[in-house]
């Protein structure tokens, strides 16, 4: 077949990905679309994948994306004629320590809190279950009876069928060679046979996602692993419909295949082939067997099953597999160039993912944004740091060999730091600080005092920096605390039409005047969130947009995609050039009042503004803003000043008990106060009118904006979910999110977000209620509510509004 010179939308790579997305958007959205393949269908990855396909994760949207695949596997064979292999063994997990035990009881919770029904058994019932296993050492196990497996090429070519049959064109044998880029746009796929014009590129090209995204600049950070298996002869005893197997403990992971097993594992010391350029011929070949780095698996298989003893290898299967540096798998539209989007790094996930990330994918290229929030896999999460081939290797190893370690709440990657720090990195550790990571910023966690241990001990219930942040919570609500948040992502938009682009893009009104700021969300086509930040105006014609850490990809790529065509603006990020310090507490007035000569009175300097100050011989800009629920001010800080203003501040509030202190005492203190977190409580797929914003919308006013029409259709309807606070009195529970929240009873959502609230004295969640026949709040109030705990219920406390108001320091109802 010849190659065509146009099609609306090109996909590279002909794995499972790229043909689930070919055979959704041609049958989805009719569209143009043109696969091209370097070698032939399923090579790559696909070819040699296990095969497991397993649904659940922490986040409700990528659950789905997994459930979807599931049903879709499940019919395509009668679609398109050719069998997926696809079974509905179910998996069992197996527990063998009390530490394992709680993470099922949390894992089961979140299953339910999804809508599966994840079971928590006994070794006696795993035994009747797999009479092959050896279940001595097992406290139980979890059983999600929906779980399976599949034939990864078979699957694979079903999709490639059924995506012909639909219209879509696929091409073997035909490599990329490059691009014709016209204002940062794709405007054709270069190819070693010739060119095809095209509106959109779809990267689905595996191992290789990396290098042809750098053809057009993009950054794909991904690491090629080598992952082994073993299939066995055939196991005497051994049930053809036997479930999956997943032994974190042991590492190691079985599947049933023609009467044997396929075995693997996650090994603690991974081998990463190669951060350089994966060869083209790479397609169908394997490493050779490395059955002295396997060993360790074959000794916890055997100890687990002890069969496998006398059973013969049947293969060995040393290939590469595309993992990422959070374990994560990369979706979206690239920031680098507006028509590429990328669907690759499924860390041995691509099987269970391959249906659903077609589907999402294929919307997501069709609209120009995702069809929910799938934050977690977006690749806008990454930043320039993971152009760092080496860095990504090793953070990518360390999350490797995380695979099937327990998933102790807050714990922190120890790779590749210290990376980013702030100019108070030396100041903060003479004070204690235990420093997490984020998008490679160094953070002050939590500072340890005098005889306390300076680092995390994870645990599954209260960890060793309860009390320490407890102290530094009541120390910001009783007197001044000083918080390091330099990591923050900072934006200048300025120009004549500065104003007019951000009114288009904030759902709130930033039209007030120059020494002004405003809180506002960024929202979607559907109206649901995309970012929550701050924009101060500097000048009529300057903006300061102030937003998180990890979110400085995302929300610069945002806007820079939303600006109105012709604007005359200059699109700026200043991140590196500020420091940020975060003055708050009941006496933050006084202190800043020391060190600098301009008027900080309320009069002067009211709640919700910008003023300039001189601190230290330093021009400072001083917004008064909070997310902590007290007297604030963060402090914009020239980058080589914030050593002078740092020790200045420390010095003045000296008098005052000024201390630093860090970002879990930030969360704790922000739970109380009710303050929704971005990717939690907050996300693409919630309105502001949901999350009880809908006060910071400018629907009143008659200027255009994105998501208005959405949110305009909506009103005067009753909505049917509505975020709620939650308190739990018993202080042995430990919220984390995902709870079940029960309302007379029955399962009507889930916490988003949970902690504790140290002058409160109470555990505090937040979480979604949800009546299809609609709510209001007399309805909220009317019912009885309690929280699913990791498979534990306990009673719990309604809240419509804040936990604390300074000065008040009580509970609300």
């Amino acid at each position: 077949m010849t190659l065509p010179s146009h099609a609306q939308i090109v996909i590279i790579g002909g794995g499972i990905i790229g043909c689930s997305t070919a055979y959704h958007l041609a049958k989805d959205h009719k569209a143009d679309v043109v696969l091209l393949e370097m070698g032939q269908l399923t090579s790559g990855s696909t070819w040699h994948a296990a095969g497991l396909v397993g649904q659940l994760r922490s986040s409700a949207s990528i659950t789905r994306v997994l459930k979807y695949s599931v049903e879709l596997y499940k019919g395509l064979e009668a679609e398109t004629g050719l069998a997926t292999g696809w079974k509905m063994t179910g998996c069992l997990r197996l527990a063998t320590n009390e530490d394992r035990w709680t993470e099922f009881k949390r894992t089961a919770t979140t299953a339910k809190s999804f809508g599966m029904d994840m079971h928590l058994i006994s070794p006696e019932e795993v035994k009747k279950m797999w009479p092959l296993m050896e279940t001595s050492d097992l406290v139980g196990a979890s059983w999600l009876p929906t779980d399976g497996q599949a034939s990864p090429s078979d699957i694979t070519q079903s999709l490639a069928r059924g995506a012909r049959m639909h219209g879509a064109k696929l091409f073997e044998n035909v490599r990329v060679t490059g691009f014709d880029i016209k204002d940062g746009m794709i405007t054709a796929v270069k190819t070693d046979q010739g060119d095809i014009q095209c509106e959109k590129v779809v990267n689905c090209a595996g191992q290789w996602a990396r290098q042809i995204g750098a053809m057009a600049g993009i950054n794909v950070p991904l690491q090629p692993v080598k992952h082994q298996y073993i299939i066995t002869e055939k196991v005497p005893g051994l049930a053809l419909d036997a479930p999956t197997i997943r032994d974190p403990d042991r590492r190691t992971y079985f599947k049933e295949e023609v009467g044997g097993l396929v075995m693997g594992g996650y090994e603690p010391n991974p081998q990463a082939w190669t951060t350089g350029d994966v060869p083209n011929d790479w397609g169908f070949r394997l490493f050779d067997d490395d059955f002295d780095h396997f060993e360790q698996h074959m000794v916890q298989a055997i100890e687990r099953v002890p069969a496998l003893e006398n059973v013969g290898v049947k293969q060995m299967i040393n290939g590469p597999e595309s993992f990422t540096p959070d374990g994560n798998f990369i979706l979206g539209a690239a920031p680098e160039c507006k028509n590429m989007f990328v669907g690759a790094g499924f860390n041995a996930f691509g099987i269970a993912s391959g249906g659903g990330a077609g589907w999402v994918l294929a919307q997501w290229a069709v609209d120009g944004e995702a069809p929910l929030d799938l934050w977690v896999v977006d690749i806008r999460r990454f930043s320039g740091l993971h152009r760092d081939r080496q860095w990504v290797c090793d953070r990518t190893l360390e999350a490797y060999g995380k695979h099937y370690t327990v998933a102790f709440p807050h714990e922190e990657y120890e790779s590749g730091r210290p990376r980013l720090v702030s100019p108070l990195y030396e100041r903060l550790k003479s004070h204690g600080a235990v420093f997490g990571s984020k998008l490679g910023w160094e953070r002050p966690n939590w500072f340890a005092g005098e005889g306390q241990v300076g680092h995390d001990v994870y645990s599954m219930g209260r960890q060793n920096w309860f009390e320490p942040v407890g102290a530094e919570h009541r120390h910001v609500r009783e007197a001044v605390g000083l918080f390091d948040q330099s990591s923050f992502a900072k934006f200048e938009l300025s120009g004549p039409d500065a104003a007019r682009a951000l009114d288009w893009i904030c759902a709130n009104d930033v039209s007030k005047p120059a020494g002004r700021l405003t809180y506002t969300q960024f929202l979607n086509t559907r109206g649901g969130i995309e970012a929550d930040l701050t924009v101060a105006r500097l000048a009529e014609d300057k903006f300061y947009i102030v937003t998180g850490t990890g979110f400085r990809t995302h929300d610069h790529g945002w806007i820079e995609d939303h600006l109105p065509k012709g604007s005359r603006v200059t699109f700026t990020d200043v991140t590196e050039d500020f420091g940020t310090l975060s003055l708050m507490g009941p006496k933050a007035r006084e202190v800043l009042d020391k060190v600098t000569e301009a008027d900080v009175s309320n009069a002067a300097f009211p709640f919700g503004h910008v003023r300039e100050l001189t601190i230290a011989g330093h021009v400072v800009r001083a917004l008064r803003v909070t997310y902590v629920g007290e007297l604030g001010w963060e402090l914009h800080v020239p980058i080589g000043a914030t050593g002078d203003v740092f020790d200045a501040l420390m010095a003045a509030g000296k008098p005052f008990g000024i201390r630093p202190t860090g970002y879990r005492a930030i969360e704790s203190l922000r739970l109380e106060k009710g303050y929704r977190a971005w990717g939690s409580d907050i996300t693409p797929n919630d309105t502001p009118f949901e999350a009880g914003l809908g006060w910071a919308v400018k629907l009143k006013k008659d200027v255009d904006f994105v998501g208005r029409a959405a949110l305009q259709a909506r009103q005067g309807q009753a909505l049917v979910k509505s975020l709620a606070g939650f308190t739990v009195d018993d202080p042995s529970v430990v919220l984390l999110g995902r709870e079940t929240i029960l309302r007379n009873g029955e399962p009507v959502g889930y916490l988003t977000s949970g902690g504790y609230g140290y002058t409160v004295g109470k555990n505090i969640g937040y979480g979604y209620i949800r009546n299809a026949a609609g709510l209001d709040e007399a309805w909220l109030k009317a019912g009885r509510y309690e929280l699913v705990v990791a498979m534990q219920t306990v009673a719990a406390d309604l809240h419509l509004g804040p936990l604390y108001d300074p000065g008040m320091q009580r509970i609300k109802a």
